[in-house]
């Protein structure tokens, strides 16, 4: 009988599935890769993580949609050009080998691509959500009762003179 006692469920579910772990396939790679590992050294160690703190401290000291426009865009700036670099990365790992020709949804080379296609999206949704905050503050859609307010004029009341309408024309400061 199989004793279940201090297995994961990855292992209890690979026992039942006659697969192996992902333990098991991370140690069957590392021992056929040991040659390839010895001739291309790669670091063991992540990257060092960025100081993140001085856009931390300018985004909790921002108190109008300018300054956390601007502690958002410094941090999207300073990060940018690295997760270019990775999504370029992973866009080349998709085609190794010409695997993703012909590849289909959820095969590896498709995963890879959609990585590389999430993090340039998270990259241009931080950018619209700056955006949309700046329009808010900047350029508020016009009031549609705006015009009805001006026709309701009261008696004896001259009309509003012809110029700019509210709502129309350029950013508002």
């Amino acid at each position: 009988m199989y004793d279940n006692v201090g297995r994961t469920a990855d292992q209890i579910h690979a026992h039942h599935t006659r697969s192996a772990t992902r333990d098991d396939l991370y140690r069957w790679a590392d021992r056929d890769a040991e040659a390839f590992h010895t001739r291309h050294t790669l670091p063991p160690e992540p990257f060092p993580a960025p100081d993140l703190s001085p856009y931390t401290t300018a985004l909790d000291a921002a108190e109008t949609p300018a300054e956390f426009s601007t502690a958002l865009n410094a941090l999207l700036d300073a990060v940018t050009p690295f997760l270019n670099e990775v999504i370029e990365h992973l866009a080349a790992t998709a085609t190794w080998k010409g695997q993703n020709r012909g590849a289909e949804p959820e095969s590896p080379p498709w995963l890879l691509r959609s990585a590389a296609s999430s993090i340039a999206s998270a990259l241009a949704m931080a950018a619209e959500a700056d955006l949309k905050i700046l329009h808010a503050h900047y350029d508020p859609p016009p009031d549609p009762d705006a015009l009805t307010k001006q026709n309701r004029v009261s008696p004896g009341t001259p009309p509003a003179p012809p110029g700019s309408q509210p709502g129309f024309g350029g950013p508002r400061h």
